[in-house]
């Protein structure tokens, strides 16, 4: 085993990739000359500094990237971010190709535009307007009409079937399940 003895430096002789007056991360530009800068870090030394990075240097460091401040102040995302973008900016990002191929794949996407969504982004979807849905119950034909707005059961809109279920049964139930439209 290989005992090292550590240097001190006078402010004036210290190492250019120790000051403090530099950027915290350099990245990816090498220098003009074409020669290699020894400041220039590796892509994993740059990670690992941003993982250890407390949320208030990776926004510093998000605004020096993107140029904006970021959206979200969550340690993993920002630092996930910052390291694609490094990687991205040392290594030229997606070929004009692939991003050729993405705009075509993104243009034979069919979505939905005309239908409603709920809070969890699922569309929903039921019944259109007129459709009669009919349960025999205790031995009575329960009919209810799909109506704007609502089902029509005996004269009275209801907004749900739940809620015409619970008027034909006076309990609670699912109205998909009890008009049989799901199942259990």
């Amino acid at each position: 085993m290989r005992l090292t003895q550590r240097r001190t430096y006078e402010s004036n002789e210290m190492p250019a990739r120790n000051r403090t007056d530099l950027p915290r991360l350099r990245r990816n530009r090498p220098p003009a000359s074409g020669r290699t800068d020894p400041v220039l870090k590796s892509i994993p030394t740059i990670i690992n500094e941003l993982r250890a990075m407390p949320v208030a240097e990776l926004v510093i460091e998000y605004e020096a990237a993107f140029g904006k401040p970021p959206r979200v102040k969550h340690r993993d995302w920002l630092w996930r971010k910052i390291a694609w973008r490094i990687q991205e900016q040392r290594f030229g990002g997606l070929s004009s190709v692939a991003k050729k191929r993405l705009d075509e794949l993104i243009a034979q996407l069919d979505i939905p535009l005309t239908t409603g969504s709920t809070a969890t982004g699922k569309i929903r979807s039921g019944p259109i307007t007129g459709t009669t849905v009919r349960r025999v119950w205790k031995g009575i034909e329960i009919e209810t009409v799909r109506v704007e707005g609502g089902w029509e059961y005996d004269g009275v809109v209801y907004r749900s079937l739940s809620a015409v279920a619970k008027r034909v049964t006076g309990s609670h139930w699912n109205g998909r399940l009890f008009f049989g439209l799901a199942k259990r």
